[in-house]
């Protein structure tokens, strides 16, 4: 196992889920730096720079490293427009003026650059609405079950069957009501206890009452993982002796349904 640097703490939640996950695959492999550019033609440096967080890997590069790695690349390639996305906005920030001076983070940003951040995070949300069957199918198995609670409890057959297809929709959240069943929580909006989370969805919705439940705050349970929800991940998951990644995935799922 790889002894990595510590990321940058500047960089952005959504980047850092995706370093993490290109971070663990590349170690499953157990390639090296240089065997990584042998097999996918992405330069040594180039790959001490994509897994250190110091520059954004192309489209490309991610998939290479899914073939390389023996996974499907579905999952990896939702992280990664989602990280584009916030890629741009930070470097819509750091565009200088017309004075030569750095826009301050909150400046309006150019209509142009706005307008492909827009199309850029639209079509991710939409991407990760139509995958969400292949999100909670991760492409590689880190234990648990098949994502369903094998007891069939009441609630688990309520769940996502009684809510239908996840919209997000800007200031909606959700009841949290959680319920003990066969010796794990529930809060009646999915029964995963494998998923990764990065997508807007049930099974945010159900990480965030969770959390709640556990006297965590990750803000209002609207189905989207965003800073509140990742740094709440992150607080549960040092004081439960995991790796503070901010990742939702089955080790942290079987400490939420404690």
């Amino acid at each position: 196992m790889s002894r990595w640097r510590p990321l940058p703490d500047s960089l952005d939640d959504r980047v850092r889920q995706l370093v993490v996950q290109l971070r663990r695959l590349k170690d499953r492999s157990g390639l090296g730096l240089s065997s990584l550019e042998s097999k996918t033609g992405y330069s040594r440096s180039s790959w001490e720079r994509y897994l250190n967080g110091k520059a954004l890997p192309p489209r490309q590069a991610v998939e290479e490293l899914a073939r390389v790695g023996g996974v499907e690349p579905t999952r990896l390639l939702v992280l990664h427009e989602v990280a584009e996305a916030a890629w741009r906005e930070r470097a819509a920030a750091d565009v200088p003026t017309a004075d030569g001076r750095r826009a301050p983070a909150d400046a309006p940003e150019p209509r142009g650059v706005r307008r492909g951040v827009l199309i850029g995070v639209c079509a991710a949300v939409a991407l990760g609405a139509l995958l969400v069957g292949v999100l909670i199918a991760a492409p590689w198995k880190d234990g648990g079950d098949s994502g369903t609670d094998t007891a069939g409890t009441k609630r688990g057959a309520a769940a996502g069957a009684s809510h239908g297809t996840f919209a997000y929709r800007p200031g909606k959240t959700y009841p949290c009501a959680v319920e003990r069943e066969h010796g794990r929580s529930y809060a009646g909006y999915s029964t995963t206890r494998t998923a990764v989370l990065s997508q807007p969805g049930w099974d945010v919705v159900e990480a965030q009452c969770l959390l709640h439940h556990l006297g965590l705050d990750p803000g209002g349970a609207d189905g989207v993982y965003g800073e509140h929800t990742t740094r709440a991940v992150k607080r549960l998951q040092k004081r439960s002796g995991l790796p503070p990644d901010g990742i939702v995935g089955p080790h942290t799922w079987q400490v939420l349904r404690r």
